[in-house]
């Protein structure tokens, strides 16, 4: 060891020690992290042409190894479903909907969370038709209304849309032939049962059926057909290819290493493709395992209980995480022996070495031990947040896509990153900025083999969104000099003044929303009285009561408003005077948002009275799945 590295050891010595490490096992450690190879720009992705020769790779590669894994009745006791068994049971079920007629038909599934709703995706993706994955969360009638729409043959559900699939059984509106129960045992009143079809299709392999082992796929067909979040009379069919999702496979694997020693714990629903293809079909990929979240209230527990190393999220789940995580470290009046700790292992990076894995040990054993990777989706992560994990040794990445570009476009990758951005761009992307303001700012758009094919049987919509081949994605961003993406927020969403200047509300709520005990945020222009062609910029905010108590000492709703007027006053001292908001509104009332957790802001305008202008109105007759800040 050279007498840089003694220095720096010996200076650490101390405090390691008092974490129960060793002299040997610090220099052990040290000596490991100084001399690891250095990395290369990317990663080297295994090629795959579609999802059915990703399956026949992974069961080459992993057919051992655990694809989902569960609780028994035996605490701290898991089971496993192997990728063996679980791609033998994909091809069962595939063989089976084949010799039921179904090549080359639409084929819905709508469930939480499961393995029998990968089963029943991979099983009609990968040689047998179009797979419809359906959002859970919307109401009966517009499930009704996406199954007529997408022209649906066959529908794979479980116990929960039981009673909404018997209706539409009796009303026979749709094509529906076959109803497919995740969870009978034998088929029962005309409805069929997954399990069973599996083990007739298992028959059929063994009988000498190969139709769906020897299926052809060509990638660039339409083969998965999804719903954009909204009203269903204005949601877009997004068409998607094998190409456009292998191709995002691919491009994420060059950008993040996964090993299949992973284990992700899956909490987004799966219809949804940032879930869809950077959790359930990167770990298959990859050959991770899988673990189902057991709902909000048992992330914690399950972090633990499944060692899991991996998870994707949203930023108010995030927030929330690290914002207890430092309330707890806080009570136990630590907080200042992290933030010192924080500074000695930043010291020390400058120079290669890593120590926040040792040295946050403790912290990192609260969420299981294991925890290495968040993937942030759905909006933009608080900079306290992000900074937060990647201080404690618990790497957390943004990125961006849409629903439309199969998701990923970019995001933070092994290789660097910068807090508040959503990462370089992915290989395969060609990206621009159309009509950059003085700022630099302007809307993006991409060109590359993960954008859709386009949106099913709507000329006009695909008229408002390609240009000259290029995929307007209605986010407004920049980049910077070093190639690193920068949001703004919506193009619908940006409040244009009647001097000119444009406000992005994202920019002002992700400040808004670090207040301590603050849950969510809405900034709004609303008409001025004497100007009602001017705009004032307003702020809607959502309190958490409990923590408002513990934290500020706070309880009745005139104090709490009168506290975050004074927070309000301190953050437009920040910012410049077209920015400042000039009216607060407080609620414990969540804002109104679509299923995939979007604010619904037209919704919330009318609900705070105000009259919709076509200056005003942020258009939002339908909303996109823009996934900014994979995020959106």
């Amino acid at each position: 060891m050279n007498r840089a590295k003694r220095i720096i050891v010996s200076s650490l010595i101390k405090e390691f020690k008092e974490k129960g490490y060793s002299s040997d096992e610090l220099e052990e450690y040290i000596d490991d992290s100084y001399y690891e190879k250095k990395k290369q720009k990317h990663h080297k992705a295994r090629k795959i042409n579609d999802l059915k020769d990703m399956l026949e790779q992974s069961y080459e590669l992993f057919k051992d190894r655990p694809a989902f894994v569960y609780k028994t009745e035996t605490p701290g006791e898991l089971k496993e479903t192997s990728f063996g068994e679980f791609i033998e049971d994909v091809n069962a079920l595939g063989t089976k909907l084949i010799d039921m007629g179904l090549k080359d038909k639409r084929i819905a599934v709508i469930s939480e969370n499961r393995e029998e709703w990968c089963k029943a995706y991979l099983a009609t993706v990968c040689g047998t038709g179009v797979v419809v994955p359906l959002d859970k969360l919307l109401p009966a009638n517009e499930i009704e209304s996406l199954i007529i729409r997408s022209g649906v043959q066959a529908i794979f559900y479980s116990d929960a849309y039981s009673e909404i699939m018997d209706d539409i059984r009796k009303r026979n509106t749709s094509d529906l032939r076959y109803y497919i129960s995740m969870d009978l045992d034998k088929r029962k009143n005309g409805v069929y049962s997954q399990k069973e079809l599996i083990k007739k299709g298992q028959e059929l392999l063994e009988e000498g059926e190969t139709s769906f082992i020897d299926a052809e796929i060509d990638p660039n067909v339409m083969a998965i057909m999804l719903f954009t979040s909204g009203t269903t009379a204005m949601s877009k069919a997004v068409m998607l290819s094998h190409k456009n999702i292998c191709t995002n496979l691919m491009d994420i694997a060059s950008q993040i290493e996964l090993k299949d020693t992973d284990r992700f714990l899956s909490i987004l629903p799966l219809h949804h493709t940032f879930e869809c293809t950077v959790g359930f079909l990167d770990a298959m990929y990859n050959g991770c395992s899988t673990a189902y979240c057991e709902g909000l209230k048992h992330i914690l527990s399950n972090l633990n209980d499944f060692k899991v190393t991996a998870m994707i999220a949203v930023p108010a789940l995030f927030n929330v995480m690290y914002k207890k995580t430092i309330r707890g470290i806080e009570k136990q009046g630590k907080l200042q022996d992290v933030e010192n700790g924080i500074k000695l292992s930043s010291m020390v990076s400058k120079i290669g070495i890593d120590i926040r894995r040792k040295l946050f040990k403790e912290i990192i054993d609260n969420f299981g031990g294991k925890l290495r990777l968040l993937v942030n989706g759905g909006a933009a992560l608080d900079k306290e947040t992000e900074e937060g994990f990647n201080n404690l040794g618990i790497k957390i990445y943004q990125g961006y896509g849409l629903t439309e570009t199969s998701p990923v476009l970019s995001s933070g990758n092994d290789f660097g990153s910068r807090t508040g951005s959503v990462g370089q761009i992915y290989p395969s992307v060609r990206l621009k900025i159309m009509d950059k303001d003085a700022d630099g700012v302007g809307e993006i758009a991409v060109k590359g083999p993960s954008v859709m094919l386009g949106y099913f049987n709507n000329d006009e919509a695909n008229k408002e969104v390609f240009e000259r081949g290029w995929f307007k994605t209605g986010d407004l961003g920049y980049i910077d000099k070093n190639g690193y993406l920068f949001l703004m927020g919506r193009r619908k969403n940006v409040i244009v003044l009647k001097n000119g200047k444009n406000v992005y509300p994202d920019e002002i709520e992700n400040v808004i929303n670090r207040i301590p005990g603050i849950k969510e945020s809405f900034v709004f222009g609303r008409p001025e009285k004497d100007d009602p062609s001017d705009l004032r910029l307003e702020c809607k905010m959502v309190y958490d009561p409990a923590l408002f108590k513990e934290i500020h000492k706070l309880s009745k709703e005139e104090e709490i408003k009168e506290f975050l007027d004074e927070k309000i006053k301190e953050i437009n001292k920040t910012m410049p005077n077209y920015k400042f908001i000039k009216e607060v509104y407080v609620t414990t009332e969540p804002l109104i948002k679509t299923t995939t957790l979007k604010i619904k802001r037209f919704e919330e305008m009318k609900k705070m009275g105000i009259d919709i202008t076509v200056k005003n109105k942020p258009q939002e007759t339908e909303e996109d799945e823009s996934q900014e800040a994979v995020s959106k």
